[in-house]
């Protein structure tokens, strides 16, 4: 879901998955009606042990909210594409999350995302 709005403390994590959601769905208009379609799957936050292994500290956001597992993830991705969807977000909260990011102001968005994310101390 970090496609959809600015990452104050992790900003080219961010504008990549910005990057790669815009690269998906332009591609999925130029391939429209070629029999070759696009989905970009755009979770939030996927359990996956990345982070424990890699000895990164989770963010603030990442210990108040629960983590989908990457089979309810790929379960999901999967059902979309099947269904020619372009976009596919995961969970409820997700979905208010990346909406959220679009609409909400920037003025209100950035230090919401900033306080979130903030490193442990």
């Amino acid at each position: 879901t970090a496609a959809f709005m600015p990452g104050p403390f992790m900003s080219l994590y961010y504008a990549s998955k910005a990057y790669v959601l815009s690269l998906s769905e332009a591609l999925a208009a130029e391939l429209d009606r070629t029999g070759v379609t696009v989905t970009a799957l755009c979770p939030g936050p996927v359990a996956t042990g990345f982070q424990e292994r890699a000895g990164m500290q989770s963010p603030k956001f990442m210990r108040h909210f629960a983590r989908q597992s990457a089979q309810e993830v790929a379960l999901a991705g999967w059902e979309g594409f099947k269904q020619h969807r372009r976009i596919v977000i995961p969970g409820t909260f997700n979905k208010f999350s990346a909406y959220a990011g679009r609409y909400a102001p920037r003025w209100f968005l950035l230090p919401v995302i900033k306080m979130l994310q903030a490193p442990r101390q």
